[in-house]
């Protein structure tokens, strides 16, 4: 029994190096949700570039972040986060088993440039952070999920638009190290993502949209939307070393 939990242990190890290996060099900034036992914080940056925009600096493109806290008993009300030098600290922390959610639906619209474009364009940044892997139901225009499937080697997450399941989305699978790899959903938006380390992952799912309107009304004719998913394991491999700091942002 010894011998075979070895022998386990080193395949396991192996693949995970060679997902090291083959992972790519996917980064975008975006927004994510750290949690700890300070409580919980919305950066935006570049995860696996240890990249952390600030105030001032581009951190102040935001407009008004609203954060909810999703548990068994139904979605709690939207509260406004408050922005510090290097994030935006949220009101509440999550327990096991809830989930917390965060976008700005406020992000400032630009003018389409380039042939044949015309109107305007928009950007809806928003963020996902899970306790634990149980299923979890869409909440967000663009959100990514787990399933409730997993294994010792990673778990089964699905991505929905507008409540409806998202094919051929693209995720890409972020670690603190700079590890990265880029994924894309099944006919049924599901994906299955290897999670060989301890701590924490970034999995960001984007996609274009049609023509619409926002909330306060105005127009757009491209839509952008990104959502992270943030993940800690506690089993795995010992995490690999964050690298240095990046300088944010002028």
């Amino acid at each position: 029994m010894q011998l075979k939990t070895q022998v386990r242990a080193l395949a396991f190890a192996a693949a995970a190096t060679a997902a090291l290996l083959a992972g790519t060099a996917v980064s975008a900034h975006q927004i994510w949700i750290e949690q700890d036992a300070g409580g919980a914080r919305l950066f935006f940056g570049e995860y696996g570039e240890n990249l952390r925009e600030v105030s001032p600096g581009l951190l102040d493109k935001f407009g008004k972040p609203i954060a909810r806290k999703a548990t068994a008993q139904g979605v709690g009300q939207p509260a406004e986060v408050t922005k510090a030098a290097a994030n935006f600290s949220i009101p509440f922390s999550a327990a096991k088993g809830e989930s917390l959610i965060a976008e700005d639906a406020t992000y400032p619209m630009w003018d389409l440039k380039g042939p044949g474009q015309t109107g305007r364009g928009m950007y809806l940044p928003a963020a996902r952070l899970v306790t634990d892997l149980s299923a979890q139901k869409p909440l967000l225009t663009l959100d990514l999920v787990p399933t409730g499937t997993q294994t010792a080697e990673g778990a089964t997450l699905q991505a929905f638009f507008e409540g409806k399941p998202l094919a051929k989305a693209k995720v890409a699978v972020v670690t603190a190290s700079g590890w990265a790899q880029e994924h894309h959903t099944d006919a049924e938006g599901k994906l299955t993502v290897s999670l060989p380390w301890n701590g924490t992952y970034v999995m960001e799912l984007s996609h274009n949209g049609p023509a619409g309107q926002r909330a306060d009304g105005q127009k757009f004719e491209k839509g952008s939307y990104v959502t992270s998913l943030t993940l800690v394991r506690d089993t795995g491999l010992p995490a690999l070393p964050a690298p240095p700091a990046a300088a944010p942002n002028k």
